[in-house]
């Protein structure tokens, strides 16, 4: 099924069924949260993408916001952000909570009168994988996260206990909170099904896991150092 979704580009990857906390500053994503609370019977869900290439807040253009918005390109596979609530603040801008619902791939960005982008999307279906190999990963992805998460955070031993037995939906946390670059993320969210994110993952942890105890240190993707401040 094919359907047209506002968009919202962001440097970092949504997955389905994670909390995403934004806040809301820029006037065309302003126009979009009223858009969405003004439509009360309609899910209250936008598309987010993380960007290929470009900035989250638009630079100062010569020629214009719009010729500053087409020097962003995404990513083709975002998540759906449905509004769980809304806060508007006395300057007019706006503090969402939001958590991931679906996965969808943009197939064309549309020309709208809408200030946002608004793209056509296709949803993607979330399969286990064949002969129920989910199944017998999950718990190896388990084990591997749990002594992932005491080597990375000694300090707070129970988060490691609090997981999912769910393969599809431990396969998102995984995804969500290990300490992967942006590129990895998007790669994970991009898997065809849940056993493929899921061997991908124990992959990561174990390279993760094995820098940590070289150097004693994470990486930082440098997009993290890229990013402009937010206005105030």
């Amino acid at each position: 099924m094919v359907t047209r979704l506002p968009v919202f580009p962001l440097g970092t990857v949504l997955f389905p069924g994670l909390v995403m906390p934004l806040h809301i500053f820029e006037e065309r994503y302003r126009e979009l949260v009223r858009d969405l609370v003004s439509r009360p019977d309609t899910p209250r869900e936008f598309g987010v993408v993380a960007i290929r290439s470009g900035w989250e807040v638009l630079p100062a253009s010569p020629a214009g916001p719009d010729a500053a918005a087409a020097r962003v390109t995404l990513h083709e596979i975002g998540c759906t952000a449905e509004v769980r609530q809304v806060t508007e603040l006395p300057d007019g801008q706006y503090d969402l909570l939001t958590v991931g619902r679906r996965r969808f791939r943009i197939t064309e960005v549309m020309p709208d009168p809408a200030p946002y982008l608004v793209a056509q999307v296709e949803w993607l279906p979330e399969p286990a994988g064949a002969e129920d190999v989910a199944d017998l990963l999950a718990p190896r992805v388990l084990a591997t996260f749990r002594e992932y998460l005491r080597l990375m955070r000694p300090e707070n031993p129970d988060t490691a206990e609090q997981l999912p037995d769910d393969p599809t939906t431990l396969s998102h946390l995984v995804a969500a909170t290990g300490a992967f670059t942006v590129e990895d993320r998007q790669a994970l969210l991009a898997a065809t099904d849940t056993a493929a994110r899921l061997r991908a993952e124990l992959k990561l942890l174990t390279r993760e896991a094995t820098l940590f105890r070289s150097v004693r240190a994470v990486p930082v993707p440098l997009s993290d150092y890229a990013t402009p401040s937010s206005p105030n």
